[in-house]
Formats: structure tokens, C-alpha cells, sequence
């Protein structure tokens, strides 16, 4: 059985009578992409920093690519990339004297061409890093951080300022890397961009993990359901067995549950239903249509957000008093 790449048990770092880290508890399996969300001052970056060895921790037991990071030396530090939000490589020398330096640092690098390849710089390896865009200083910082072939990959909110184009090519650069058999550990106020890398997540909010798993077991723990809705005069509401009948919801067209200034005349009357059973309800809703001779032409479904799901774990860990440390 393999090792996990991270293990973090009762974690806590304490600045003076502030505790920032209340007993975290982290595993990331080898190979996995798990996103570390949080808000600001929960705590999330000062767990990262003793994960890569850069800050002392109060208490709790820390394995990071089986070793102690307090206590690790540079064998170790090698196995470990690290893409900061910001970074200065020296603007006067071109893309490829700064990975070809940078790869001097290690003892088994990647070949400098395998890595601009890699990251979509390879036809820019002339051209000097002071004219480099943005987007491009990103694909840099991180080829930085692979070309000493790491095994673990620290990401702190690696798409910050890109535009929708760029953003969709790091995430496939991202999601490459688990080809590459790296361990990926996300860092990322865009939850569209978790949704779409990690494996698994995990939340912190002041100073705790208040949920973890895949983003359909956080939707779980959150309490959200899939919402299915359709146009009441396909099936309408009278035809739906008890159990579907008792669970549905009247919208009108504006959307608005019991609108009534709302007239048939604007449209129709929209049903919903909100269910965990999603398989078995649109079965269910489906069979009514077929009795009936009709089609569901106007169905949706719509599954919560990994943006829903947080929005909704932090709001209920801060109506219950745990962010107002």
C-alpha cells in the first residue's frame, strides 16, 4: 500500500494568544489533485507554508512525502515545486537560460525543451522574460517549478488575472500533470477552477476543516439538493404520483416561487422538485409523460455548484460562531 504524499494530523500554529490553525487534519493520496479552499484569514496559507517547510507549526504531526518538513533537508526539498501567486525571475535573460538555470539546481532534472513543451512556452524559449504577458510569467513560474521533476506541486492561485482563454489552458496544462504521476495540492478562490481539477477538497474556515471529500460529498454535507424542473402543462402537477406531488414546488414564469401577479398569458407555469434521487425522480416524472402521451421537451437539471456548496458551508459555519474567533 502506498504512502500517502501528505498527512497532517491535529495541526495548530499559534501567534501569541491568536491560534490561526485549530487542529487540521490533511491527506492527499499520491498522484490526486485535492483543492484547498477557504476565505482569507482562514487559516489556508499559513497551513501551506509548514507543508512546504517554510513556517514552524504550535503542534500536530506532519508527513509530507514521508518526511517532517521542520526537519527536512535538501534531498527533500528537491522532491517538492512550489508556484507562488507572484514571482521575479530575472527579466533580462530569455525563458530558456531561466529554466536551463533553474534545472541546475537539481540533481535528475527534466529536459529543459520536455518542459517549455510542456507548459506551451516552447515558441517562446528566445524571447526575453521581461516581455513575456502574464499569462505567459505563469506558464513560466511553473515551469520553473517541474522542471526539477518534482513529486509533490504546491499551486497558490495559479490563474489569478488570466482571461478566460488562458485559464482553460493552465487548467489543461494542471490536469496533465497527474499523467506525469505528480501530486497536486490546489490552492484557488475560483471555484469553477476546483470543480474542474481536484479530485477532492477540502474547506477551512477559521482555522478547522469544516468539510472534505469529492464536490458531490460536499453538496452532501451542505445539504443541497439537485433541482429538476419542467413546464406544468407537460406533466402537470394533479398527474404526479403522491410522493413526487407532496415534494414539488410551484414556480411561475418570472422564476419566483407562488408569484402570483404572474400571468398564464407570459408563459408557463414551471414545477420543481428538489431530490437527492435524481435518477429515480426524472424515471418516475418520465413514466407520468408516457401515461399521458407526452413529452418533457422543457426538463432541466440542475445540479448544485461546487460555488453553491461553499457559499453554503461557509455561511453555516459562520452562523454558528466558528468565524468569529
Amino acid at each position: 500500500m502506498r504512502s500517502p504524499a501528505i498527512e497532517v494530523t491535529g495541526l495548530r500554529k499559534s501567534y501569541g494568544a491568536i491560534e490561526a490553525v485549530a487542529g487540521v487534519d490533511l491527506h492527499v493520496e499520491e498522484g490526486e489533485i485535492l483543492a484547498f479552499l477557504g476565505p482569507n484569514g482562514a487559516g489556508k496559507t499559513t497551513t501551506v507554508e509548514i507543508l512546504e517547510g517554510f513556517r514552524t507549526r504550535t503542534a500536530g504531526e506532519v508527513s509530507v512525502l514521508g518526511q517532517d518538513p521542520a526537519s527536512a533537508g535538501l534531498d527533500w526539498r528537491e522532491r517538492v515545486g512550489i508556484v507562488l501567486q507572484e514571482s521575479q525571475p530575472e527579466e533580462y535573460l530569455t525563458v530558456a537560460e531561466t529554466v536551463i538555470m533553474w534545472a541546475a539546481y537539481f540533481p535528475a532534472p527534466r529536459p529543459v525543451a520536455e518542459v517549455l513543451e510542456l507548459v506551451g512556452l516552447a515558441g517562446h524559449r528566445d524571447q526575453r522574460v521581461g516581455r513575456l504577458s502574464g499569462g505567459q510569467r505563469r506558464r513560466l513560474d511553473l515551469a520553473l517549478a517541474l522542471v526539477g521533476n518534482p513529486e509533490l506541486l504546491f499551486l497558490d492561485e495559479p490563474t489569478t488575472g488570466f482571461d478566460p482563454t488562458a485559464r482553460r489552458e493552465a487548467w489543461a496544462m494542471i490536469d496533465g500533470l497527474r499523467d506525469l504521476g505528480v501530486t497536486v495540492l490546489l490552492t484557488t478562490h475560483y471555484m469553477d477552477e476546483a470543480q474542474n481539477l481536484a479530485d477532492r477538497i477540502s474547506v477551512i474556515a477559521a482555522g478547522q476543516i469544516i468539510a472534505k471529500g469529492t464536490a458531490a460529498d460536499l453538496a452532501e454535507a451542505a445539504s443541497l439538493q439537485t433541482r429538476i424542473s419542467w413546464n406544468a402543462q407537460e406533466v402537470p402537477l394533479n398527474e404526479l404520483p403522491d410522493q413526487l406531488r407532496a415534494a414539488a414546488t410551484v414556480f411561475e414564469v418570472a422564476g419566483q416561487p407562488g408569484d402570483s401577479s404572474t400571468s398564464a398569458a407570459e408563459g408557463p407555469t414551471r414545477l420543481a422538485i428538489l431530490t437527492n434521487e435524481v435518477t429515480d425522480t426524472v424515471a418516475a416524472l418520465l413514466q407520468v409523460a408516457g401515461r399521458l402521451g407526452r413529452k418533457v421537451e422543457s426538463l432541466e437539471v440542475q445540479t448544485p455548484t461546487l460555488e453553491d456548496t461553499y457559499l453554503a458551508l461557509i455561511g453555516e459555519a459562520d452562523r454558528a460562531g466558528g468565524l468569529n474567533r
